[in-house]
């Protein structure tokens, strides 16, 4: 069962516990200045692919333009019955798509009406492939309605038409996407710190559904105003070894995986995290992962 430590509702951290977690900090922010300068993020500027019209629990017209892309990684390849028998298992979610979610921008749709629209981009193989299977477009639709819906805090009719004469609706503008693959975790023998840096691994199988939530706490430094930093430690005392874990930080999410089938995370946090600042670390001894990740000012 997963617990949010009461400092993230105005609970106060003692002051052993305020040095801990700013040593961690610091200690992530050492780490960074000593990596490669590789670009951690480039632009790209999808194509144009369709576009679907939905709306908001509230009536809000809502156009999401789906987008193609050879800079977006393309997800395991799966058959179609294997992806009816992952829907039909206990956590579907095991199958990921890798996908960029663009900012909302506003605009005019034929009748001369204000509207919101979004930017969903995926790999161009993968957009072929829902364009030929309608389980396939089902499936990305639905993961990527839920994906604006957490992002930005929506909630989307599952009703949607697909615009037959308009692949666009708006200007096609570039995103962010990150590039950099490194080392995920530092494993430490002891309780020394020194944070690993994060990464953005992709999960190159389909999980089986025996993955257990573990159990997490998320600090919030300070506690009483916007904070500087988050630390999230995750419990997970049937991992050995930092190398069965994949981690994967994104602006304002966790996720992350232990495997052979051990553990399953996937969480939104309440804040934008600067992701290339961020440090994590395996402590052996106490079989718990601690991810300290900087806020970005609000």
């Amino acid at each position: 069962m997963a617990t949010t430590d009461g400092s993230l509702l105005s609970a106060e951290m003692n002051n052993e516990d305020a040095l801990y977690e700013q040593l961690l900090l610091q200690a992530a922010k050492e780490m960074q200045y000593q990596l490669p300068t590789a670009p951690e993020s480039k632009q790209i500027r999808p194509q144009p692919g369709f576009c679907v019209k939905t709306k908001t629990k509230n009536s809000g017209k809502v156009f999401i333009n789906v987008c193609k892309s050879d800079q977006i990684p393309p997800p395991p390849d799966l058959s179609e019955e294997s992806l009816v028998a992952l829907l039909e298992s206990d956590d579907p979610s095991g199958y990921r798509i890798p996908m960029s979610l663009g900012e909302p921008h506003a605009e005019i749709d034929n009748s001369g009406s204000g509207c919101t629209a979004y930017d969903i981009v995926i790999n161009s193989k993968f957009y072929h492939k829902i364009q030929n299977n309608k389980l396939f477009m089902e499936f990305f639709l639905t993961i990527g309605f839920e994906g604006l819906e957490n992002k930005y805090n929506l909630e989307l009719s599952r009703e949607w038409r697909m615009l037959k004469n308009r692949k666009f609706l708006g200007s096609i503008t570039e995103q962010n996407i990150r590039t950099k693959s490194k080392p995920v975790i530092q494993e430490l023998e002891s309780s020394a710190l020194n944070p690993g840096s994060c990464s953005n691994p992709l999960i190159s199988e389909v999980e089986r559904s025996t993955c257990v939530e573990p159990e997490y706490t998320i600090v919030a430094e300070p506690a009483d105003e916007h904070p500087s930093f988050l630390v999230a430690e995750i419990s997970l005392p049937k991992v050995d070894s930092a190398r069965s874990l994949l981690l994967d930080l994104g602006e304002d999410r966790i996720v992350l995986w232990a495997r052979p089938d051990l553990y399953h995370l996937d969480i939104y946090i309440p804040y934008n995290i600067v992701q290339e600042e961020c440090g994590s670390q395996f402590n052996r001894k106490t079989r718990v992962l601690t991810i300290t990740m900087p806020v970005q000012p609000a």
